[in-house]
């Protein structure tokens, strides 16, 4: 999955870092700017429960670009948390054309136009 949202990110003109966990994650946020921030709820060696709270803390403004990508929605911890700080979704398993548009929204870059 994340080598399929680096190619698609890539597509869109972005430029990308990868951190493996969610501390590294963590780190990264603290002393870097990003225009968005593509989280899997189940990141390693931090939860996403930790990575949210931190984000909202050391950069309250990127909060509202923090997209959530999971397999998984259905439990109440989850839903929990995205209710919480109102965060963007896009299932694991979604058509890609979907996480395409949703990042385009979030990033402010201009619709793909289809030929008439």
């Amino acid at each position: 999955m994340r080598d399929a949202l680096l190619k698609l990110l890539a597509g869109l003109g972005c430029d990308t870092d990868v951190a493996p966990s969610g501390k590294q994650a963590i780190d990264i946020i603290r002393s870097e700017k990003f225009d968005a921030v593509l989280l899997d709820l189940r990141c390693a060696h931090a939860q996403a429960e930790e990575v949210v709270p931190t984000i909202q803390s050391v950069r309250p403004s990127l909060l509202a670009n923090v997209l959530v990508i999971t397999g998984e929605v259905a439990d109440a911890r989850t839903l929990d948390l995205i209710e919480r700080y109102l965060l963007l979704q896009v299932p694991g398993n979604g058509p890609i054309q979907a996480m395409a548009a949703t990042l385009r929204v979030l990033l402010r870059l201009p619709p793909v136009l289809k030929n008439a």
